[in-house]
């Protein structure tokens, strides 16, 4: 059974390490690691690698302008299609800043140093990356606790028949319990709304990760 639970683990990492990479902006390091990425994916077992590979097929085969348009069109100006996980319960509220200052303490008590290089710390990739090749047991914990943000992204993103759904459903299917089946039931999830009037898009300014690639991601000593 402990063999069972580690492998398990092992290749949800592996998944969440795609995901990171196929959530990302598509640039030329994306674009690099895709060959690698599609082969350690089809070394894993199930359906749930197959939902990526649809995705990185898709990105091998557009040239990259193209991904990267599509990726722009996709989350940097659509509020729909938020990749920031607080942004989904708690908008431009008071609020947001405290949960923002959560995400950083899970990634100062991992003991690594995060280089958030520009972005924000509940940036869906990031969250991924930490899962994947840092802390798993966090890194999925705060998956869960934002399983509606997950869910609604999913949502959104599959009723706009985007190439990016399949990765959400992924993720969310390495969560417990049964995805919801509309808004509805995933805005439950996330307990009492919460007043959002008048929020603006996210600064379309801010870089994706793949263009921050000057130092590392994690280093020992804490978060920056």
């Amino acid at each position: 059974m402990a063999s069972r639970g580690k492998e398990s683990e092992s290749h949800e990492r592996v998944l969440y390490a795609a995901a990171a990479a196929l959530l990302d902006y598509p640039g030329e390091r994306v674009q690099a690691m895709l060959p690698t990425l599609r082969g350690a994916l089809a070394e894993l077992p199930g359906p749930l690698p197959r939902l990526l590979e649809s995705a990185a097929e898709q990105l091998a085969h557009d040239d990259e302008p193209v991904a990267c348009r599509r990726y722009v069109d996709t989350f940097d100006l659509s509020r729909r299609h938020a990749l920031h996980l607080s942004y989904w319960t708690d908008g431009d509220t008071r609020r947001r800043g405290e949960a923002l200052a959560a995400f950083k303490q899970r990634y100062r008590d991992s003991g690594w140093l995060v280089n958030l290089d520009g972005e924000l710390p509940d940036f869906l990739p990031l969250v991924l990356e930490f899962a994947a090749r840092v802390d798993f047991a966090a890194g999925r914990s705060i998956l869960s606790e934002y399983r509606a943000s997950l869910e609604l992204l999913r949502i959104e993103l599959a009723a706009d028949s985007s190439m990016y759904a399949p990765v959400l459903e992924a993720i969310c299917a390495t969560l417990p319990g049964p995805s919801p089946t509309n808004r509805a039931e995933a805005m439950a999830l996330a307990g009492p709304p919460v007043e959002q009037v008048g929020l603006e898009p996210f600064d379309p300014r801010l870089l994706p990760l793949a263009e921050h690639h000057d130092s590392p991601r994690y280093t020992t000593g804490g978060v920056r």
